[in-house]
């Protein structure tokens, strides 16, 4: 390792007023030995010349680090933290993608919460990173939410993080954030890598306006549902979708979006088998109906392309409304969600429900 020092000559050199404001000049003396010349403003009128040079580890005069600034120890201040929740975003499955800001956070707190302490130990490990860990996930989070808040009113440093990417993003820290806000405790985010920012980027879909949906209901009725209103948004749909499960997503977005509709794969994002499938939900339907990918999916479909108001028909409100209401939606409930993706009123569609559905309806309000 090599490191720099510093040293005066005797010998001046001049600034005149032709003299540029700011100019270095180097020239090599020797295979050790740098000379640099330094000429300030022209209005500072002093001489300085300086010999710059570069000697071996032991060399007994040596005083300045060349080790580059941001692998340096911070300082004192830098690593005084105040009090708080601090939401730490870290790799989603490349190491090396966490922030320096991250690391130093991690090392300060006094604890770090974690969705998984087995997982998060081998981060910890990697980045030789002793502050204990204590598990936070969606099974105990409200067990644990009272003691952590006193740790936090009593100064503590807090560190939450997930088993990849940023907490609170369908992960466990939406519920403590919130409560600690509530409480007038400090909320402080470290700003990290997230799946869905990261797929959206290189899935070559409009990154304009986009939708994050995440993960869709488990019952059929509820992930229709939430499907129907996203098949009829212009902006860029994302979800996340467990492996097991992309065949029925496929199935039933193929048939509510329509096969001809751009999608984008995306899976095990930055990890040594990383994946972008481009294609439409047609083609998608046919390529992993006998091959299920592993690791997490995060799939994105593109919006709806065609800006003209279309009218749906009768036949076509009917369905929709019927397919509601046999899901166990109340007769108002499906008209809601009908209007909510069409281009009519929702006093027409309730018109036409009232005509198609009645009978069935009084005879439920009857019932009730």
């Amino acid at each position: 390792m090599l490191r720099m020092t510093i040293s005066r000559f005797p010998a001046m050199l001049s600034a005149t007023s032709s003299t540029p404001s700011s100019w270095w000049s180097i020239t090599h003396q020797t295979p050790s030995t740098i000379a640099v010349k330094v000429a300030p403003s022209s209005t500072l009128q002093y001489r300085r010349r300086f010999a710059l040079f570069l000697c071996s580890e032991s060399h007994p005069t040596s005083t300045v680090d060349s080790t580059p600034l941001s692998l340096q120890e911070p300082s004192s201040k830098q690593a005084t933290l105040k009090s708080g929740l601090y939401l730490v975003g870290t790799p989603i499955g490349n190491l090396e993608d966490i922030t320096l800001r991250a690391l130093r956070v991690l090392r300060s707190a006094d604890v770090i919460l974690a969705e998984d302490t087995r997982h998060s130990g081998k981060l910890l490990q990697h980045y030789s990173i002793k502050t204990p860990l204590l598990s936070y996930h969606k099974f105990n989070e409200t067990q644990r939410e009272q003691s952590i808040l006193k740790r936090l009113i009593d100064g503590e440093i807090v560190a939450l993080i997930s088993d990849a990417g940023t907490p609170g993003i369908s992960d466990p820290g939406t519920e403590l954030a919130k409560l600690c806000v509530e409480a007038n405790i400090s909320v402080i985010p470290i700003p990290g890598p997230c799946a869905f920012v990261t797929a959206l980027s290189a899935s070559g879909l409009s990154t304009i306006e986009f939708t994050f949906v995440g993960f869709l209901p488990k019952n059929a009725g509820p992930r229709r549902e939430r499907l129907t209103v996203s098949a009829k948004e212009l902006a860029t749909q994302i979800f996340y979708v467990p492996p097991h499960k992309l065949s029925q997503f496929l199935e039933d977005t193929s048939s509510l979006f329509g096969e001809s509709r751009r999608c984008v794969m995306a899976r095990e994002i930055t990890k040594m088998h990383e994946e972008f499938w481009r294609g439409t939900l047609g083609e998608a339907k046919l390529a992993f109906m006998d091959r299920q990918p592993k690791g997490e999916i995060t799939f994105l479909i593109e919006g709806k392309t065609n800006c003209e108001v279309e009218t749906p028909s009768e036949a076509q409100l009917e369905k929709e409304l019927e397919e509601l209401m046999s899901n166990g939606h109340s007769l108002s409930t499906a008209v809601k969600v009908v209007a909510a993706g069409s281009a009519m009123k929702r006093k027409a569609i309730y018109s036409l429900a009232l005509r198609k559905f009645g009978k069935q309806h009084d005879s439920v309000e009857n019932v009730g």
